[in-house]
């Protein structure tokens, strides 16, 4: 079984009670809201690949204001990325929170993203997103010392 590690940086950027978030294609069709970010280059430092990511996805100058924690997630897939076969994937997902200091909002063209907008705090659980997000605003409200929360699974949609 082929095993793939992903790590990647993510940044929670909240203004007036409203959080940033980007939208990208969703399995089975349609979108969902991500929380801006993505994967680091090889030799890439994190602080690098979200401060590169923000700027990719929205448009927006940020500074990182801090470490909010880490998220590790391992699932098998059946095939992935184009690979026939069974892929072992495990993602480590680093959590940043930062502020704006420049730029303009504007959508990513020929990205991972197709648009980048505010939304309410209170408007999230909403709105249709991938589970960083919950995991993300959690890490950002309660700040655990050991930098990591749970937040549990959607249950398994039925017929």
């Amino acid at each position: 079984m082929r095993k793939k590690l992903r790590v990647a940086a993510y940044a929670v950027v909240v203004r007036d009670d409203q959080v940033l978030l980007a939208r990208s294609p969703a399995d089975g069709g349609g979108h969902e809201w991500v929380l801006p970010g993505g994967g680091m280059d090889h030799g890439e430092d994190p602080l690098d690949t979200v401060v590169r990511e923000l700027d990719e996805e929205t448009g927006y100058r940020v500074e990182v204001t801090g470490l909010l924690g880490l998220d590790s997630s391992r699932h098998v897939f059946g095939s992935w990325a184009g690979l026939q076969g069974p892929v072992d994937h495990h993602g480590l997902r680093i959590v940043y929170e930062a502020r704006i200091t420049g730029g303009e909002l504007r959508d990513e063209v020929d990205g991972s993203t197709d648009m980048a907008a505010w939304h309410a705090l209170d408007a999230v659980p909403g709105l249709r997103r991938v589970r960083l997000v919950d995991i993300a605003l959690k890490l950002w409200r309660e700040r655990p010392v050991d930098g990591r929360v749970f937040v549990p699974a959607d249950p398994p949609v039925t017929p």
